[in-house]
């Protein structure tokens, strides 16, 4: 019996010690997991706090133009000869007040936000650290800047191939328009600069045997905020996962958008941040104004305006492609030397338009927001928005094509009662109200719409004679304007 009672003591005193340990072994694993839990979210926090860091490590600079320059002249940033003598040969005396900036951040190897109003020399900019470093490696595909339109793509390989030309610097322009194959061997020529719209590289790289952009040392994006917009995001995208992520990357820009600060985290290494200008700002030199137009008046008002400007340079906006065409023959049938520059002409006509109005040829431009872009032509006199822009960054950027470099410059926008709205959107982010200037005597512009409005009867019938060829030599083509090739 006291054997039993024995055994059945034994047992509970077993099951005890069996409920205790495993009291303790949940005790333990609750703190185990307490501790993870813990460790875990010091890690998030920790992360959190690099992720923080990496944005605050953006060092902002803003200039105004009362600030000394960093530097006084070239020759004070001991540059390669060959790059010096090149310079020197451009005529570059001074440093623009983005260049003395970002310039020298630049050649300690840092990654550039840069934001100047636009004909501020932004391209030498990020092209003379660009080819300083060059000089240094001489490798093949050195270099890649991206833009949005094919004519400021263009203008970017010419600044490259001057400031180059003493180094042997071979550049090459990859656009849409152009064909592949040529486009191909010159790209297996191995040029040290490759400068294109992100569409048409982006073919290269999935189609063109050879090509490759694994030893790329630098990444430029030229209007950079453009470049963000939906049309380029998927191009984009795949860009910058085939290059390598140790890169110098440069961002320029006339506007500043959240888009940017996006990319800015995602892709660029302690940059440094130079602002010349504000988020929207246009040019001190710059005289703004706006006509307020009576309905069905506009091509009478716009008349008026040329015979007043006879003989300056000038370049008309339109909103869209047919508008642009319309226009040009317009002026055209009047009597003006004008051409027309939109995205349903070809790479040939676009280019052509452009060198004639660089050259003098023809002394008026009409063009749609193709030409809005960081087109540098220092020599136009006037702007006229003959359509208000939707976009009030548009805005900025039509009214930069004057008042470059330190010219003076005019523009006026030609504003009827549809466009009140819009414009008035405009005023407010520029933070001002513009001039309005006086309309012309009512007995001029009657005297005036009378041949005004036969001549855009005849220019209406051109236009309808213009797209219908074009239909037919392009069955199915895109007009859109737009320039993701």
């Amino acid at each position: 019996m006291s054997t039993k009672v024995g055994s059945i003591t034994k047992i509970k005193k077993s099951k005890k010690t069996d409920v205790k340990d495993l009291a303790e072994k949940i005790k333990r694993n609750a703190l185990l997991k307490q501790k993870k839990q813990q460790e875990e979210a010091q890690s998030s926090s920790s992360s959190s706090s690099d992720s923080k860091k990496e944005v605050e490590t953006v060092k902002e600079i803003a200039i105004t133009p009362d600030d000394e320059l960093k530097f006084k002249t070239f020759a004070q940033l001991n540059l390669v000869p060959e790059l010096m003598e090149s310079i020197q040969q451009m005529k570059y005396t001074k440093p623009t007040p983005i260049q003395s900036e970002a310039i020298p951040y630049a050649l300690e190897g840092k990654d550039i936000i840069g934001l100047a109003v636009t004909g501020s020399g932004k391209t030498a900019a990020f092209a003379i650290p660009i080819l300083q470093a060059l000089w240094e490696s001489q490798s093949p595909y050195f270099g890649l800047v991206l833009a949005p339109t094919r004519e400021l793509a263009y203008q970017i390989k010419e600044t490259f191939d001057a400031l180059g030309s003493s180094m042997g610097v071979r550049s090459v322009c990859i656009v849409g328009g152009m064909d592949m194959m040529d486009q191909a061997r010159d790209l297996m020529r191995k040029p040290h600069i490759v400068v294109a719209t992100p569409g048409r590289i982006m073919d290269h790289l999935e189609h063109t045997k050879g090509f490759s952009l694994k030893s790329l040392q630098y990444l430029v994006m030229d209007e950079a905020d453009r470049l963000l917009d939906m049309d380029f995001g998927p191009a984009l995208d795949k860009i910058l996962k085939i290059i390598p992520t140790k890169r110098t990357t440069y961002l320029f820009s006339a506007t500043m958008t959240n888009k940017i600060e996006k990319l800015q985290r995602a892709s660029l290494q302690n940059p440094v941040r130079v602002a010349v200008s504000t988020k929207y700002q246009t040019a001190d030199n710059l005289i703004q104004s706006m006509m307020l137009v009576s309905d069905g008046y506009k091509n009478t008002y716009l008349i008026h305006l040329l015979n007043e400007l006879s003989g300056k340079s000038v370049i008309i906006f339109t909103r869209t492609c047919a508008h642009s065409q319309r226009t040009a023959l317009l002026a055209r049938i009047l009597g003006f030397s004008a051409v027309p520059l939109h995205g349903q002409l070809s790479q040939g006509q676009r280019l052509g338009a452009l060198n004639k109005f660089k050259s003098g040829v023809a002394n008026i431009l009409v063009a749609t927001d193709v030409a809005a872009r960081g087109l540098d032509i220092p020599s136009v006199d006037a702007v006229i928005n003959y359509d208000i822009p939707t976009d009030s960054k548009a805005y900025i950027h039509r009214v930069g094509r004057t008042a470059r470099a330190g010219r003076s410059g005019k523009s006026i926008s030609l504003v009827t009662q549809y466009d009140l709205e819009m414009y008035l959107r405009i005023e407010s982010v520029l933070g001002k109200k513009l001039p309005k200037d006086p309309s012309p005597e009512r007995e001029v512009l009657q005297a005036l719409h009378h041949h005004v409005d036969k001549a855009a009867a005849e220019a209406i019938r051109q236009t309808k004679d213009f797209h219908e060829k074009r239909t037919r030599r392009n069955k199915g083509g895109d007009d859109r304007d737009r320039e993701e090739r």
